[in-house]
């Protein structure tokens, strides 16, 4: 399976004022790179995760939005949404980004990637946009995006391909996970043979209802 890399966006130091968020900069604010850029192990060069207790660290390196995905929501919307509105690293064409299966591995430029689980949407989302009812849209939708862990550093840029070069045996996919962890929690125990790609923050979560969903009666 092959998509393509339509754009790649970073937060950088120059981030937008969001009303009412602390602290007051957001890194949702994240704005197009041209040419090659370097993934290290942090994530993409000149990114800022501002609120480090629920961005970036272990698994959520990288963010990816598909365009097909932005797409539906500019005509939801009646506006424009160019690459990085979503808080996306990368905004991709041509792959299934809900369909994506946890622990399934891309070559984008000479980086490695893995999928590890879906954005869960939150409060300074909908403020940064300024759609009333933005987060509970969002997840009714359930169109997620992907985040990624950085499993070999190198560089990339738009018009890259995206080459799934391996798929774990399992079915559970981001839009599982997604539903797992918000509108369908009587499905955690369906995210058992995933477990070991989630994120670091969220394995010891995902682990403890997964074994609550699953212990047996008495």
């Amino acid at each position: 399976m092959i998509g393509r890399l339509a754009a790649v966006c970073v937060s950088g130091t120059d981030l937008e004022s969001v009303e009412g968020r602390r602290p007051v900069r957001t890194g949702i604010d994240k704005r197009l790179v041209e040419g090659r850029v370097a993934v290290g192990e942090l994530g993409l060069e000149g990114d800022v995760q501002v609120n480090r207790k629920y961005h970036g660290g272990d698994g959520q390196q990288v963010y990816a939005y598909a365009q097909e995905d932005a797409d539906w929501w500019e005509a939801e919307l009646g506006r424009e949404l160019p690459a990085g509105r979503f808080g996306e690293n990368l905004r991709t064409s041509g792959i299934d980004l809900t369909a994506a299966l946890l622990g399934e591995r891309w070559r984008v430029g000479t980086a490695l990637l893995e999928v590890t689980a879906p954005r869960i949407p939150c409060a300074n989302f909908a403020r940064f946009w300024d759609v009333p009812q933005l987060v509970k849209r969002f997840t009714a939708r359930g169109t997620p995006g992907a985040y990624l862990r950085v499993l070999e550093t190198g560089e990339l840029g738009a018009g890259d391909a995206i080459e799934v070069v391996f798929r774990p045996d399992h079915d559970v996919t981001i839009d599982l996970t997604f539903r797992a962890w918000t509108t369908q929690k009587y499905r955690a125990a369906q995210l058992e043979p995933a477990l070991a790609h989630l994120p670091d923050r969220n394995r010891a979560k995902a682990t403890a209802r997964v074994a609550a969903r699953t212990a047996p009666a008495g």
